[in-house]
Parts: C-alpha cells; sequence; structure tokens
C-alpha cells in the first residue's frame, strides 16, 4: 500500500476510534454537534463549502492572533466558539473536521475555546485564541474563521481558514488579516532575537530583549569613528524622506571590524539603544542560519536594523573553504534582496575582516562602510580606566598609571583590572583603594596571566616586560 493511501487508512481509522470513544464518554443529549450551530450561522451545510487556508509562520502567531482580533471587531464583532474532540482537532483540516462532526455528533462537539498565553515583549503577554472558530458577517455574508496557533499537519505551524460561499470575499478577508498582521505585529519596534531562550520572555521561536540604554559618552572608540558609524546607522533614518525625495538609497550595510574585546558589541548595544522605535534583529551564532528570515522581517516591520554578530562565522572568503557555504549565500541574497528604499541596516561585526568574502565587505549596497574598532591608544585606555571605575575611590595617579602600565590591551583588560581591584579589597576586608588597582594590574600582567590577557583580547607581544615598566 503507498505512503499516503496508508496515512489516509491511519487516520481514518483514529478518527473512528476518537469518534467511538467520545460518544461511549458523554451522552449524546448532553452535548451540542458543531454542524447545526454552523448550519444556521450559515444558511446552508457547511460541509459543501469550499475551505480557504493560510498558513501562519510559527513566529507571527501572535501577530496572527492580533490581526483576526481587530479585523472581527472591523466587521462588528463575531461568536467564538470552541470545538471538542481532543488532540485530533489539532491534526484535521476544518474540512476534515466538519464531514466527521457530520457523522459522529458526538466527534468535534461545540466546546471551549482554547487559550495560550504568550509573551508580547520583555513584559507584557496575551492571551491569544490556540484553536477556535469565530462565526462573523463581512459585507452582510456569513463566515467561520477557524484559527488555531500550531498545526503537525504543517510542520508546527498554525493556520487561518475561511468557510464562506463567496471564494472572492474570502481572499479578500485573509488579505486583510495579513495586513494587519503587518501593521499591528508586536515584533514593531522591539529588540528581538529568534530561536529563543527559556530564560526570557517568548513565543513561537522569539525572544524579546529589553533595549539597552548605553550613553554615548560611555562608547569608547577613537575621535570620528563614532560619529561615522552613527551618521550611516542613525541618521539614514531620521533623513530617510530627504533621501528618498533624492533619490538616495536607504538600506545599507556597516561591518564593525577589529580583535576581540575592542568595543564592537557595546558599540552596537548603543545604536540598538539610539534606535528607538526600530525594530531590531539580533542574530548570533546559530541563529545566523536565519538571516533570510530577517531580512524578511526586517522588510515588514522597517526601519529595522539587523544585527548579525561575528559573521565571519557564516561568510569566510569562499578560497578558504573547500566546497559551497550555503549560509553565505543567504547573507549576500539578503543584503541583495531588499528594495534600495528600504529603510534596514545590515550590523555586522567580525573578528576577521581578512577572513570576509570580498563580495560581501567591498561591494557597496551590500556593505557600504567598514569600520576599524582598534585596541584603544592611550588617551582611550585613560578614558576607559575612568569609565570602569566610575564610583569607585580610586586617584587620578593610580588611573594615571594603570593607563601607562597597560599598552596593547582592550576595554575589555581594563574592565576585568576594575572589577579584581574591588575583588583583591573585598578578600582583605577593606574599601577598596589605588594600591588594588595597582595589586590588579599587577596581578594581570604577570607570566602567569598570559593565557588570561589572550582571551580578554590583549596583544601578546605588548607584555615583553611582565611589570609593564616602560611598556609602549
Amino acid at each position: 500500500m503507498p505512503d499516503d493511501r496508508l496515512d489516509d487508512f491511519l487516520r481514518a481509522f483514529r478518527t473512528l476510534a476518537d469518534a467511538a470513544q467520545a460518544a461511549t464518554a458523554q451522552p449524546t443529549d448532553k452535548i451540542t454537534p458543531l454542524v447545526p450551530v454552523l448550519r444556521e450561522h450559515l444558511g446552508r451545510d457547511p460541509r459543501g463549502l469550499p475551505v480557504l487556508t493560510e498558513v501562519v509562520p510559527f513566529l507571527r502567531r501572535v501577530d496572527a492572533d492580533v490581526a483576526v482580533a481587530a479585523v472581527v471587531e472591523a466587521h462588528g464583532g463575531g461568536r467564538l466558539l470552541g470545538v471538542g474532540g481532543g488532540e485530533q482537532r489539532m491534526h484535521s483540516s476544518l474540512s476534515e473536521i466538519l464531514n466527521t462532526a457530520g457523522q459522529w455528533a458526538a466527534h468535534f462537539p461545540v466546546g471551549a475555546v482554547d487559550y495560550e498565553r504568550t509573551a508580547t515583549g520583555p513584559d507584557s503577554e496575551r492571551r491569544v485564541v490556540a484553536f477556535g472558530l469565530t462565526l462573523l458577517r463581512v459585507d452582510d455574508e456569513p463566515v467561520v474563521l477557524a484559527q488555531r496557533l500550531t498545526s503537525p499537519r504543517h510542520e508546527g505551524q498554525g493556520t487561518i481558514e475561511v468557510l464562506c460561499a463567496d471564494d472572492d470575499l474570502a481572499g479578500a478577508l485573509l488579505a486583510e488579516i495579513r495586513t494587519a498582521m503587518t501593521e499591528r505585529s508586536v515584533l514593531r519596534g522591539q529588540v528581538v532575537t529568534f530561536q529563543g531562550s527559556p530564560y526570557q520572555p517568548g513565543a513561537g521561536g522569539v525572544t524579546f530583549v529589553r533595549r539597552e540604554t548605553v550613553p554615548r559618552a560611555d562608547v569608547v572608540l577613537p575621535d570620528g569613528t563614532l560619529d561615522r558609524v552613527e551618521r550611516q546607522v542613525l541618521a539614514v533614518a531620521r533623513h530617510r524622506d530627504t533621501l528618498r525625495d533624492a533619490g538616495q538609497h536607504l538600506k545599507r550595510g556597516v561591518l564593525l571590524y577589529g580583535p576581540p574585546g575592542t568595543g564592537k558589541t557595546h558599540t552596537v548595544r548603543h545604536l540598538v539603544g539610539a534606535a528607538d522605535g526600530t525594530t531590531v534583529i539580533l542574530l548570533a551564532g546559530p541563529s545566523l542560519a536565519l538571516v533570510s528570515l530577517a531580512a524578511e522581517t526586517a522588510r515588514a516591520l522597517q526601519p529595522a536594523i539587523v544585527v548579525l554578530e561575528d559573521c565571519d562565522l557564516v561568510a569566510e572568503d569562499r578560497s578558504f573553504s573547500h566546497g559551497p557555504q550555503p549560509l553565505l549565500f543567504e547573507v549576500l541574497d539578503a543584503l541583495d534582496g531588499l528594495a534600495s528604499d528600504a529603510d534596514v541596516t545590515f550590523l555586522l561585526t567580525t573578528n576577521r575582516a581578512d577572513l570576509l568574502e570580498r563580495a560581501l565587505s567591498q561591494r557597496p549596497g551590500r556593505v557600504d562602510l567598514a569600520v576599524e574598532i582598534p585596541l584603544p591608544d592611550d588617551d582611550a585606555r585613560r578614558r576607559l580606566f575612568a569609565l570602569y571605575t566610575r564610583g569607585l575611590p580610586f586617584g587620578d595617579g593610580a588611573l594615571d598609571r594603570a593607563t601607562a602600565r597597560t599598552s596593547g590591551v582592550t576595554a575589555s583588560f581594563v574592565k576585568e583590572a576594575a572589577r579584581r581591584a574591588v575583588l583583591l579589597a573585598a578578600e582583605a576586608g577593606r574599601p577598596v583603594g589605588d594600591d588594588d588597582l595597582d595589586a590588579a594590574v599587577d596581578e594581570m600582567l604577570q607570566d602567569s596571566e598570559r593565557v588570561t590577557r589572550s582571551l580578554l583580547g590583549a596583544a601578546p607581544e605588548s607584555f615583553d616586560d611582565p611589570l609593564g615598566a616602560g611598556a609602549s
């Protein structure tokens, strides 16, 4: 027996078994059959009407619920029904439910609406319809709208099904819902990442991230560097209308490159915090594989920023590999696929700009601005020590000594030195002071700390003198 016929047989057998169980579990005089209720609303047998189905991507299921509620309200409201029948409902299309309910009144009766509480932001949530039927009228035409969050028949995606006599009306209603999903998306203006964490608010493969505010003064970069980055990422968004009127493109790519620990991610946090009201999609590690989905979402919810952390993991120069790199091609396609007037920024970071595919890093329209985030010079290190020891009782002399002795270190090194000074004082049972900062720097500059320095991004050649005397 072919696989598809076997699947049909097993599904029919399971439906029959479920119907028999439902019939014996509840007296038929205490149930409300589904088909007569729908027949009364539609004015005809629902089993003879076509069903138009819209598949809802898993990460848009909350948007779908918001959209359905808005569209139903716009058409004067409706009556929401649940459907009994257990888990089999989630495996059956609306047509299958109606045909089965028409044969066995005890199977798929009118029941309670299924709800699920789902996050809509870092601090908010919504009760969404997991499975239910809405009876409404659209342009005086009776319509039944079926909504479910997930369906194993559609590989974990949800569905919206419209049952009515007018195919054109059904298509128009689904188009109205699609438009509302975009206009009212709970992702719009949020900071999100895909393939969520169980430790943060999220729903349907999306994690909502609280937008962090990093003051501009806390971003320590060479003079003019942050100005250039902000102009490309933030100023383009502020002047989008002027640029469009002048026939200039809005879509842009910005690459931040430099050694680990120099402040690339810190700069990204500042940009994200400053882009209030902009949709931000953060991709790093395994979620980089979802770059096409991120680009599609950003296009729909613009203005938007797509952050690709450590993009060298997926976009190495092809000459370094021995075969095709589909993920690299997805990155390139995502950058190329946006319309020139799309207010979308691709913000990429990498520790290894030398390994990046030339087509990604050199072609305008993919990356318009590549900015080095270098190791901090003397002035930058002094500002970093002041930043990371803010609120601690260190004198200028101690900060000057620490700065002079740490040539070649990164911002991460400076931050760890401040933390370690506080820890040394705490272990000694006394308030932190200048001697603790000196001791922390001494400890971190010892030969025994060479591996730690490397992990924190320091340049090993800067430490020929372990104590840092005369370091340059």
